[in-house]
């Protein structure tokens, strides 16, 4: 991504928080780092770090996303980019991340006047000697991929992958049709055929169909397949990261996960299929 498209995304960001409303308005302080932070003519991404506090709605929220396997943070994070990519939130991040000895860029803090931001904002020229930073916490199996595993999955999976607590297995994922028809009926009632979710799921369901997986043991991006609720949940379909806060809790109950690194309605996608390994 070139720099001028970075400093773009950030400046609609500061317009976005400068409109305000919810939940943009429980934002506490925005932190910018990474290679576009030191001057990069080409970032990778743009790395922004959000500190917010809570109020009833956002906590009640929460929970409800947490029961039933959602990211409780695509609100906000839509609320911040719109609908641009290549923006990576780390939410509450600030002091692990400092603790990691990362250098964070102040861009606005609670009560500042917003064009204080665009002063800041503007004071991060560009360093042709800066070049992307390299990722950290990387693995063999996000070779190719590493721009679609942000950063937050990145440690988690890392952290359990070299415990020897997990397998990750990366797959091409292929259209074809799923021979389940109440996963197929399910899938087609779900989404419109024009959503890129309805395609990842479709395809993500046919690659565990081919691995011989009962597709009534699946929870497809949150929600069980039509009459299936009685059977054991072994087998998690994320589509996007959307659900990622649950991860760890599924992981830790021997559930298989499934992620669809970008869902889209035409080009190739790849996904990570990741096993929790059995207990010693």
């Amino acid at each position: 991504m070139k720099r001028e498209r970075a400093t773009g995304l950030l400046q609609d960001m500061i317009t976005r928080l400068e409109q305000g409303g919810w939940p943009l308005g429980l934002v506490d302080e925005v932190y910018v780092f990474g290679s576009y932070a030191r001057g990069a003519l080409e970032p990778n991404d743009v790395d922004v770090v959000i500190e917010h506090g809570t109020d009833r709605r956002w906590l009640g929220e929460s929970l409800d996303a947490s029961i039933n396997g959602r990211d409780s943070y695509v609100g906000m994070k839509q609320a911040l980019r719109g609908r641009a990519r290549r923006m990576s939130f780390q939410f509450r991040g600030r002091s692990s991340l400092l603790d990691e000895g990362f250098d964070l860029f102040l861009l606005w803090r609670k009560g500042e006047p917003f064009s204080l931001a665009r002063e800041r904002l503007a004071s991060l020229t560009a360093d042709p000697e800066a070049g992307p930073a390299p990722r950290d916490h990387m693995l063999p199996e996000f070779e190719g991929l590493q721009s679609l595993v942000p950063r937050p999955a990145r440690i988690e999976l890392f952290t359990r992958r070299t415990k020897g607590k997990i397998s990750i297995t990366p797959l091409r994922l292929k259209d074809a049709e799923l021979e389940d028809p109440v996963a197929a009926l399910h899938v087609r009632r779900r989404w419109v055929g024009t959503s890129p979710l309805r395609r990842a799921a479709a395809c993500a369901l046919v690659a565990l169909e081919q691995r011989g997986v009962d597709l009534g043991e699946v929870t497809l991006h949150g929600r069980r397949l039509f009459g299936r609720d009685q059977q054991a949940e072994h087998y998690f379909v994320d589509l996007g990261w959307n659900g990622f806060g649950s991860m760890g809790r599924l992981l830790d109950s021997s559930v298989t996960w499934l992620e669809v690194l970008r869902p889209h309605r035409s080009k190739t996608m790849d996904a990570l299929l990741i096993e929790p390994m059995p207990h010693p």
